[in-house]
């Protein structure tokens, strides 16, 4: 087993009921408890474990009110006066905890947690404690959000940056393990000429319940009908990604002859819808999507739909069986002959590429026009064709 997934003495939480009285003179939720000492200058005694510091607690009680404990919080080390205090609740032997020397309020338990699941209480405790205490005040402003959503955001359904999230398969037990294969979906669907812009890359905590559960914590719900209900807690990974440099509209207007707008869509297989051919005279290649589909096979590109009246035609999500879930191809045309039955027009949005040349009556749309700083290429620098 990794260093990373050895279990450390952890504060846990606290049973203080205000979190606005906590600072950080504190033990917080998340702090490691590296040792202890009686005073403050004494060498300080390393702990590893909770029953073992639990112990060393009994014989510090009976000669010190006050003693000094060592955690380590994100980056730092920090040394905190704290008080011995009984953990209520224990009905076969008394059991002794810490709390704050300041407050007899805020009273520690304990636990033996994993370093990820310390980092993750550390995060919680420093969005609760004022850190910038000695900053300006701050006060709520009101913003003209529907305004701004109106003129940033032309096509209000449309949220700019788009992402997938992957479950852990039945033998990914890492989260590693789930990162690389996500990164491997995007490397693969840039290559084949996706022009995709990387944005981040976050875990996600899942619960989820049933059988087949690859991976996670298992918390009994109790029994019902003869059988026990469980869920558990998973870790996904969320990729972001830009569906190219701009999302550039097209819209499409049949004439009453014609009984297909004259688009091949076909479907790669990451999961995206593209445009692989273009009838010429067909209300596509009036519309323009002929030149750009020449443009981009000469620029190694495919001519990717993101969106197709407003509504997204890009891959959602992977799950646990390693499908993926993209758009039905059969929808997709019976949303696009219902259009020429009625003789509507219809607009879709395809993913633009550095130096393409879009058409004058369709520019991209506004904010969607927004990168990452510094971005010039569709790709990661380790993730070029």
């Amino acid at each position: 087993m990794g260093s990373s997934q050895m279990p450390v003495l952890c504060v846990k939480r606290v049973k203080q009921e205000v979190p606005e009285d906590w600072d950080e003179s504190m033990p917080l939720p998340g702090d490691i408890i590296e040792g202890f000492a009686q005073d403050d200058m004494d060498e300080f005694v390393p702990t590893k474990a909770r029953s073992e510091f639990v112990l060393q607690l009994g014989k510090i009680s009976q000669q010190a009110e006050i003693f000094w404990v060592r955690v380590r919080r994100g980056d730092r080390v920090i040394k905190l006066r704290a008080r011995i205090a009984p953990l209520k609740g224990s009905m076969l032997q008394r059991k002794l905890t810490i709390k704050a020397a300041t407050d007899d309020r805020h009273v520690v338990v304990l636990g033996d947690l994993s370093l990820e699941q310390c980092t993750e209480l550390q995060e919680m405790s420093r969005r609760v404690v004022n850190v910038d205490a000695g900053g300006f005040k701050k006060k709520g402003v009101r913003y003209d959000w529907k305004t701004k959503v109106g003129t940033y955001l032309p096509d209000q359904r449309s949220p700019v940056v788009c992402s997938v999230l992957f479950m852990p398969l039945p033998g990914e037990h890492t989260i590693e393990a789930t990162t690389t294969r996500s990164m491997a979906w995007f490397s693969a669907a840039v290559s084949s000429g996706i022009p995709l812009i990387f944005v981040n890359i976050q875990t996600e905590q899942i619960v989820t319940s049933g059988k087949n559960i690859p991976t996670g914590k298992e918390i009994s719900l109790g029994k019902q009908h003869n059988q026990t209900m469980t869920v558990q807690m998973v870790h996904g990974i969320r990729l972001w990604f830009l569906p190219g440099i701009a999302e550039v509209s097209v819209e499409l207007v049949a004439e009453p002859e014609e009984t297909r707008f004259g688009m091949d869509i076909k479907r790669t297989e990451e999961g995206f819808i593209c445009i692989f051919s273009v009838t010429k005279g067909s209300a596509a290649d009036r519309a323009g999507l002929g030149c750009i589909h020449e443009e981009a096979n000469a620029a190694g590109h495919l001519l990717a739909v993101s969106r197709l009246e407003g509504k997204s035609l890009l891959p959602s999500n992977v799950c646990s069986e390693g499908l993926i879930h993209c758009c039905e191809r059969g929808d997709i045309r019976e949303v696009l002959t219902a259009a020429i039955d009625t003789m509507d027009r219809i607009k879709i949005h395809i993913m633009g590429w550095p130096n393409q040349t879009r058409p004058n009556a369709s520019p991209p749309m506004g904010a969607a026009f927004l990168r990452p700083p510094n971005v010039h290429c569709s790709t990661p620098p380790l993730l070029k064709k």
